[in-house]
């Protein structure tokens, strides 16, 4: 049963700079290097060796302070890693937002612990999540709610799959998440589940001093700062 909807007037109707990069053999150091080229497809992993991965990132990722946002085995043996600073959290430099000593600090860190367990790599980047920062897990939707998004769903609802608005908690655990729309001077509120969605990203938004920010202005949707990122070599000779 599809589980969307769309109200209205109370009604329901039915269905965030610069990368970082160091050549092999270095240090993470101050020296910038050429932004790596986004990949078209990812190489196959098989999913027990992605889940020692992912087991073994989180952790060190976690101990550090900061939540893994994504993992992606990239080809040519690059391993990207996006990491978020965890809400509430106090920090030797204050920021709203990941930074560059972050990036490096983690790096460092997951060097060391990748080659403990042997897991082979190439290239190791650590970025952060840009203001356009995707939303991957129900904690995230918690996270986040009172800010815009721009949402894909897997299957079109009323013609289409992209939205965007204020994201919503449900007043019911079961009854999924909700963004709030405007349509002209009215409001609309879509509902949906969390398995309903392809992909969710905050909408980046500039305040008129020039300070990028993430707020629930969706309707501006200015463009964000690129991620911040720290890219080392690995140990596979790669």
């Amino acid at each position: 049963m599809n589980s969307k909807h769309l109200r209205a007037g109370g009604k329901t109707t039915s269905p965030r700079a610069a990368r970082k990069s160091v050549g092999k053999g270095s240090g993470v150091g101050a020296g910038a290097g050429a932004p790596l080229r986004a990949p078209r497809e990812p190489r196959p992993v098989p999913e027990g060796v992605r889940i020692g991965w992912r087991e073994a990132i989180t952790a060190t990722v976690g101990g550090l302070g900061f939540d893994v946002v994504d993992v992606e085995r990239a080809p040519r043996g690059l391993l990207r890693i996006t990491i978020d600073r965890q809400p509430g959290r106090s920090y030797a430099i204050a920021s709203e937002f990941v930074l560059v000593e972050d990036c490096e600090h983690v790096t460092r860190q997951l060097q060391y612990a990748l080659e403990v367990e042997g897991l082979e790599y190439s290239r190791l980047e650590v970025s952060s999540p840009g203001l356009d920062r995707p939303l991957k897990t129900e904690a995230d939707y918690d996270r986040f709610a009172g800010q815009a998004i721009s949402l894909v769903l897997k299957t079109p609802f009323q013609g289409r799959k992209n939205w965007q608005g204020v994201l919503q908690q449900a007043q019911a655990p079961a009854a999924g998440w909700s963004l709030m729309l405007k349509d002209g001077k009215a409001e609309q509120v879509l509902g949906f589940m969390f398995d309903e969605v392809r992909e969710a990203r905050l909408v980046p938004v500039v305040d008129f001093k020039g300070r990028q920010k993430r707020s629930d202005a969706a309707e501006d949707g200015q463009a964000g700062e690129a991620p911040i990122a720290a890219a080392v070599p690995g140990t596979d000779g790669g």
